[in-house]
C-alpha cells in the first residue's frame, strides 16, 4: 500500500535495507535515491522524509488538556449557558449584543436571577478568553446560537405515506 507521495511501502523498506549495508557517505546511496525518486516521481526531500518515518517528536500536550482548571467542567458548562443566554437576550435588531468581558462584569457585580435563584460569580473566577474558548467548544457562540437551522423539505419514504 503506497504511503504518502505514492511511494510504497516495500520500496521504502528494501531502500532501508540497502542503505544499511553501506557506509554513510557512499556514492551509492545517492543514486539510489535519485533513481528511486524518479521512478516514484517524488522529489528526493519527499523520499529521505518517507525513509525518517514517525521519528519526529510529537507536541507535548497536557493531560487535563481542553479540560478547565479554574473549576469543575459542570460547573463552567452551566456558567457558560448562562452567558450564552444572556448574549441572545441582550440582542438587538442589529444584531449587536453583550461583550464577554461586559457579561462577566454583569455577572460579578449584580448576578443574575435563574430558576436555581440568583446566580453570582466570584471574581476573577473565569476569564473572557476562557469563556469564550468554552462557548466556542460548546457551540454556545453567538454565531451558531444566531443561525437559522436549514429547511429540510418533507418528502415520504412511501406513496400515500403521512
Amino acid at each position: 500500500m503506497p504511503r504518502g507521495g505514492g511511494v510504497p511501502t516495500e520500496a521504502l523498506s528494501t531502500l532501508r535495507r540497502r542503505f544499511v549495508a553501506l557506509p554513510a557517505r557512499h556514492p551509492e546511496r545517492s543514486a539510489l535515491i535519485t533513481s528511486t525518486a524518479q521512478l516514484y516521481a517524488v522529489s528526493r526531500a519527499t523520499l529521505y522524509r518517507l525513509l525518517r518515518g514517525d521519528r519526529r517528536p510529537k507536541d507535548a500536550h497536557r493531560a487535563d488538556r481542553g479540560l478547565p482548571r479554574a473549576m469543575p467542567a459542570a460547573e463552567v458548562e452551566r456558567w457558560c449557558e448562562i452567558i450564552a443566554a444572556m448574549k441572545i437576550r441582550t440582542t438587538n435588531k442589529k444584531g449587536r449584543h453583550l461583550s464577554t468581558v461586559r457579561t462577566l462584569q454583569l455577572l460579578v457585580e449584580h448576578g443574575v436571577e435563574t430558576p436555581d435563584g440568583l446566580q453570582k460569580l466570584a471574581p476573577g473566577t473565569l476569564s473572557a478568553s476562557t469563556v469564550n474558548r468554552h462557548l466556542r467548544r460548546l457551540g454556545y457562540d453567538h454565531e451558531r446560537m444566531m443561525r437559522e437551522p436549514p429547511a429540510v423539505r418533507f418528502q415520504a419514504e412511501f406513496a400515500n405515506a403521512l
